[in-house]
């Protein structure tokens, strides 16, 4: 019995260490790279257990495959219109081919040494094509940082995809800053457009004024010529009007004032109204009877 127990504890130690001779695994966040005799045989990237010849004829190298986070230091760099500015840019990337990363770089401290090298290119190249006013702008259509940023990560990610085997997930401006000098002049530029800009206002007002009251004055010109048109029209009718009186009262008087009263009777008994007044009140007194009119000879 203790013969069995001996065998069974041989035969278990050593398909432990056969299991572990023979194969290896790859978890989900891994990446593996197989060489035979210091070359390169076969990549693996997908999870599970995997059969391989003990050392020296394999040797295996383990990538983490999960995303990385990597910031630059603070860095300066000119825009189109010569404005210096300093930018700190980050990048989240992962190693991708594992056999073009091991070939070209080897290790993740020596990625990021090429990604800084790499990055500090790329940021000076597509900054440079920008104005400063398209990063600080008081109106926010004129800022294209999202652009900047968006040909950036295309830029640098073909780069490093071809060259080092590593794929870049997100790239973004974390801090955008300048120098005190570039802030009075950028602060006196913001100043100078807000001012020109108010004179511009004021003068479109300005103008809207003048056409206004030009305007005004037009109509009332018109209005005052229309008025004494009427006016004088009115005068012309009245003297006219006037002058036929004239005419019948140097003619017959008596017989004028006749008229003149029969005219105002008529207008003021044009309406049902009821007056009390003296009988011999100017014109009711015709009510009483025709005064005897005879005409001049």
């Amino acid at each position: 019995m203790k013969s069995i127990t001996i065998t069974i504890f041989v035969v278990l130690i050593v398909s432990i260490l056969g299991l572990l001779l023979f194969s290896f695994q790859v978890r989900e966040t891994e990446s593996v790279l197989i060489t035979k005799f210091g070359k390169t045989s076969r990549e693996i990237t997908e999870p599970g257990w995997y059969f391989r010849w003990p050392a020296p004829i394999n040797k295996i190298y383990t990538f983490d495959s999960r995303m990385r986070v990597f910031e630059t230091d603070l860095g300066e760099t000119t825009t189109k219109g010569t404005v210096p500015i300093i930018v700190h840019t980050y990048i989240v990337w992962r190693i991708a081919e594992p056999l073009q990363f091991f070939n070209s770089v080897g290790t993740v401290r020596e990625a990021e040494n090429y990604l800084r090298s790499q990055l500090s290119s790329t940021q000076n190249e597509v900054i440079g094509q920008y104005y400063f006013s398209e990063f600080v702008n008081s109106n926010e259509d004129n800022i294209k940082l999202d652009e900047i940023q968006q040909k950036m990560h295309a830029s640098l990610n073909t780069a490093v995809r071809e060259d080092y085997g590593i794929e870049i997930k997100t790239l973004g401006i974390k801090q955008l800053k300048i120098s005190a000098d570039v802030s009075k002049d950028v602060f006196e530029r913001m100043k100078a457009e807000r001012q020109r800009k108010s004179g511009e206002i004021v003068a479109q007002g300005m103008a809207q004024a003048v056409k206004i009251k030009t305007d005004a004055d037009s109509k009332k010109t018109e209005l005052l010529a229309a008025a004494e048109a009427r006016a004088k029209a009115i005068r012309g009718q009245g003297d006219a009007e006037a002058a036929k009186y004239y005419k019948m009262l140097e003619a017959d008087p008596e017989l004028a004032m006749f008229l003149r009263d029969v005219e105002a009777l008529k207008k003021i008994l044009a309406e049902r109204s009821t007056i009390i007044l003296s009988a011999d009140t100017e014109p009711f007194k015709l009510l009483r009877g025709i005064p005897q009119i005879s005409p001049k000879k």
